[in-house]
């Protein structure tokens, strides 16, 4: 698969041409420049630690028949200057790559939480469709089920034009993709066409990156664009949702939930499609789902909670946006197994029910923390186990633990510290738990800044009619601190102390 470097000047507006550019064949293209072999086109960044400027001469020895620069080099090789070397080079990499995304069906979830879990959910409904299907997210990237290495929920341009490329080649028709905000900012996905753009929600998270919420959904908005996706699918989670309405360029079809039974809204109100949930417990949820057919569509999920129904919801008018039929998508919803992290059980010689889950918004918090107390037993108690990571949004630390509070027993502990005292995060997550208890929130607070002793002391205090959550960390198999980076998985951890643990009679 070739491409010319005139095909990728047209394709670029505002490109210039340095040197001569007819008869170039380009085989690949990074912005990596020890990845670079002969006839790739290779891509300077100009990032906050380094310019790719600078490499520029090692990509030419290695192979470079061309470069994507900002300034002209005094090198052997064509040139193309664009003024932004990081929003080109998305598209570049798609025209060289002969635009996968135009032959593989490719469907972007975007929002503060459910990203994994509805991209999980429409792999389950593409593959009951019978087509080649592959997922690329946050834990892992798929094709036909079988994992392949992968570096961040939105992989850079070129390495996603290079990724979609080899599904094509491996027989994948439809991808589902997690769409991160820093992917949008950073133009990882432009050149991309995604068949149906999708919608969660939007919480606080990332304001260390976006500054504020508003700049925040700007991000997102930007999937909701003719030059990134023709059509979307919108959850009305509230006041974000209408922002997010006031900005987008494109068709939509809105989701919203039923009024509940004690007259509280739900956000179907004008909306398209109304969600109407009928029954759930920790061994799943469902629900039926009002004007994609013309009768009730069940929809259901093996995933407990209101908001994985909503989860659940999405994939199916997503899969059914991009071509599958809906009773098709549901049977492939309900049947798909739920992501690693999100609301997993925790196996173990009885105690309590113990849950790891990955999250780490207050939002998301609070909404596993009410999923879970509706399955309580008379007498049981919600503990949940909970920290914040350093290097990450600080305005969120004192709300997290705030939203913990809202648990019988919250033990506050360390997350991934990173660069960060583990004590300094833990303070200011506990100084939210304490002033959300005096406001009169119902938690005991224990704080312990050693998350396996955190861990230790919920399982083991809590009683077999307890549920027990252990929030932030989900799938992640390591901790991280300053000075190393050490094995730790919340569910070897539980499932340890659930084998070994004292309980209370």
């Amino acid at each position: 698969m070739t491409a010319t470097l005139s095909e990728v000047l047209a394709a670029l507006p505002g490109a210039q041409p340095v040197g001569a550019v007819d008869q170039v064949v380009l085989t690949d293209a990074t912005h990596d420049s020890r990845q670079v072999g002969p006839g790739w086109l290779f891509c300077a960044v100009v990032g906050a630690r380094a310019d790719g400027h600078h490499h520029a001469p090692q990509a030419v020895d290695q192979g470079a028949a061309a470069l994507l620069v900002e300034r002209p080099l005094d090198l052997r090789v064509p040139q193309l200057q664009v003024p932004d070397v990081r929003a080109a080079m998305g598209p570049a990499a798609a025209v060289v790559h002969r635009r996968p995304s135009r032959e593989v069906t490719v469907v972007g979830t975007t929002g503060t939480n459910g990203k994994t879990t509805v991209s999980t959910l429409l792999e389950g409904a593409f593959a009951a469709s019978g087509v080649g299907v592959g997922l690329i997210g946050t834990i892992e990237t798929r094709i036909h089920g079988e994992a392949i290495p992968g570096v961040r929920t939105t992989p850079e341009g070129t390495d996603l034009q290079r990724l979609l490329r080899h599904c094509h080649h491996r027989g994948v028709d439809a991808v589902a993709m997690e769409v991160s905000s820093h992917g949008l900012d950073l133009h990882r996905v432009d050149g991309t066409h995604f068949a149906v753009a999708v919608y969660t929600n939007l919480s606080q998270d990332h304001l260390d990156w976006h500054g504020t919420m508003e700049a925040y959904l700007a991000a997102k908005a930007r999937l909701f664009t003719p030059a990134l996706a023709p059509r979307g699918v919108v959850f009305l989670d509230g006041v974000w949702a209408a922002r997010l309405l006031e900005r987008v360029e494109i068709p939509v079809t809105t989701l919203g939930l039923a009024p509940t039974a004690g007259g509280a809204a739900g956000g179907g109100s004008g909306a398209d499609l109304v969600l109407e949930p009928r029954s759930g417990d920790t061994g799943g949820s469902r629900g039926h789902l009002h004007g994609l057919t013309a009768e009730p569509l069940e929809v259901a999920t093996g995933l407990p909670g209101r908001f994985n129904l909503v989860n659940a919801a999405l994939a199916v008018v997503a899969a059914t946006a991009a071509g599958v039929p809906p009773e098709v998508a549901a049977r492939g919803v309900a049947a798909a197994p739920g992501p690693a992290g999100r609301l997993e059980r925790v196996a173990g010689p009885g105690g309590p029910a113990v849950f790891v889950d990955y999250a780490h918004t207050p939002d998301a918090v609070t909404a596993v923390l009410e999923t879970l107390r509706a399955t309580l037993d008379p007498g049981g108690r919600l503990v949940v186990v909970l920290g914040c990571g350093g290097e990450r949004d600080t305005d969120k630390r004192g709300p997290m633990g705030a939203a913990a509070a809202t648990a019988d027993l919250a033990v506050l502990t360390s997350d991934n510290p990173r660069s960060e005292d583990p004590a300094a995060i833990l303070a200011a997550v506990t100084e939210g738990a304490r002033a959300a208890v005096a406001a009169g929130a119902p938690a005991t607070l224990h704080v312990e800044v050693d998350r396996a002793t955190a861990i230790g002391h919920a399982v083991t205090t809590a009683s077999p009619a307890d549920v027990v959550l252990i929030a932030g960390k989900g799938h992640e198999t390591v901790q991280e601190f300053a000075d190393r980076t050490v094995a730790f998985d919340d569910r070897v951890v539980a499932a340890r102390w659930l084998a070994a643990g004292e309980r209370p009679r």
